[in-house]
């Protein structure tokens, strides 16, 4: 069972290497911080602000790319921590197909924060979080 969270909060340090993202449950309270770096926080941030770039960003390009392919994100899903490591699948629906996807939590969200793509976490990982 997964939980619909939504991006409540980046915290940008340009002193520090290591950036934070906060999850904030949709339908509740619960939420928690995942440590992301520093081009993620960027990429993240500037699609939230709408800044645009002269030629496609990382982040921009894998979204041409699944788009390209007939494709689009369906949903973001944090589904796992393992020794203070957060893993997440991107679940992409080309057509009648559903292709997932491994990734990090940081560029799951920088890839489909632009789109507003829904972003579940697996109620295991906030257990452990919580």
């Amino acid at each position: 069972m997964s939980v619909q969270m939504e991006l409540h909060k980046i915290i940008i340090s340009e002193m520090q290497d290591q950036q934070i993202i906060v999850l904030k449950e949709v339908d509740g309270e619960r939420k928690f911080p995942i440590v992301i770096g520093s081009p993620e926080a960027m990429a993240i941030d500037r699609r939230l602000k709408g800044i645009p770039t002269p030629r496609p960003m990382t982040h921009d390009l894998m979204a041409n790319v699944i788009e390209a392919m007939g494709g689009n994100i369906d949903r973001i899903e944090i589904n796992d921590l393992q020794d203070h490591t957060f893993f997440a699948r991107i679940h992409i629906r080309q057509g009648k197909k559903m292709v997932d996807v491994d990734s990090r939590p940081s560029d799951a969200i920088a890839l489909g924060i632009a789109s507003v793509v829904p972003i579940f976490v697996a109620e295991h990982v906030l257990s452990e979080v919580g």
